[in-house]
């Protein structure tokens, strides 16, 4: 199995603190980490601590934060020699206070600038003997170019929807599996209403989509026939960090594809390993190991 994906990475600089501070207050900071970071990195890299040979394409500036992202994900397992390094672009770079007592962050993105990946820096050699491809959507145009080559090679697309963008309904058409955000949901006019998601899901004519909503766990549908539509619960843990849940969600989601396994199952095991990374700092360094996701989900390995 080999899994690819095209789309943001960042370098994390995170401070724990307690309370998050006000305006025109001053805290002490508990602690500091730097960590590689961005969706479909961290979804790779937990991929690559799963077993899967992982591969990222992206585009970083020749810059420190872009050298301590390629270091930080290649010594977590993943291939980033698919990578440009760009003296025209400068690399995404995010501070995060993460609040002690709730394990809640806030995310402060300075976002890439500069030169951007283009659909020629993909080079088709990349989805040779790939099994899945996964996707941010960030970069819209090369997003959409390499669903399309994903999906004539019979290559599954998942893709991460943190919010809709202006072509995000245009590359869902090329996607076998969207996972979103609450926001994504809202701005897709969904208010909460269980009765009202599955006709929205319906709407988008996609083969599975999944709705993440933190704590309250997460909600599937499936297009099979007139449409199946189930929850998912969270599983209750103390939670230290919140940053990345939702890559390592992902990444989660992408291997129970890999395995074949019912989407109930896939499911349980997304909302698994996304508990057990919050109850450590971070995201990518946080990824939890698989035995411990397994047996939190209740899977037999």
């Amino acid at each position: 199995m080999k899994a690819i994906g095209v789309g943001q990475c960042a370098l994390d600089l995170i401070a724990v603190v307690d309370p998050y501070p006000g305006a025109n207050e001053k805290i002490d900071v508990l602690n500091w980490d730097r960590q590689g970071g961005g969706p479909t990195a961290n979804a790779l890299a937990t991929l690559a601590k799963f077993g899967v040979a992982s591969a990222f394409v992206g585009i970083v500036g020749d810059d420190p934060e872009g050298h301590d992202i390629l270091a930080f994900f290649g010594k977590a397992g993943v291939d980033v020699s698919g990578v440009k390094i760009s003296g025209e672009a400068s690399s995404q770079l995010s501070f995060i206070a993460v609040e002690k007592s709730t394990g809640k962050r806030t995310i402060f993105c300075r976002r890439a600038s500069g030169k951007h990946l283009q659909p020629d820096d993909v080079p088709q050699s990349v989805f040779s003997g790939a099994s899945i491809l996964l996707l941010d959507g960030a970069l819209e145009e090369v997003s959409i170019a390499c669903a399309k080559r994903a999906r004539a090679s019979g290559i599954p697309v998942l893709l991460d929807a943190g919010r809709v963008r202006s072509r995000t309904r245009e590359l869902m058409q090329h996607c076998d599996f969207v996972a979103g955000s609450e926001l994504f949901a809202s701005q897709l006019g969904w208010s909460g209403d269980p009765s009202a998601f599955r006709k929205i899901a319906m709407g988008l004519n996609i083969p599975v989509l999944t709705l993440t909503l933190g704590e309250k766990g997460s909600v599937t549908f499936t297009r099979n026939g007139v449409g199946d539509a189930f929850a998912t619960p969270a599983f209750p843990v103390q939670a230290v960090d919140t940053t990345g849940a939702g890559d390592i969600f992902h990444g989660a989601y992408a291997y129970g594809i890999l395995q074949s396994w019912p989407i109930q199952q896939v499911l349980r095991f997304a909302s698994a390993a996304a508990a057990l990374k919050c109850t450590r700092l971070g995201g990518s360094a946080a990824i939890p190991d698989l035995p411990s996701v397994l047996s939190l989900a209740g899977i037999q390995s």
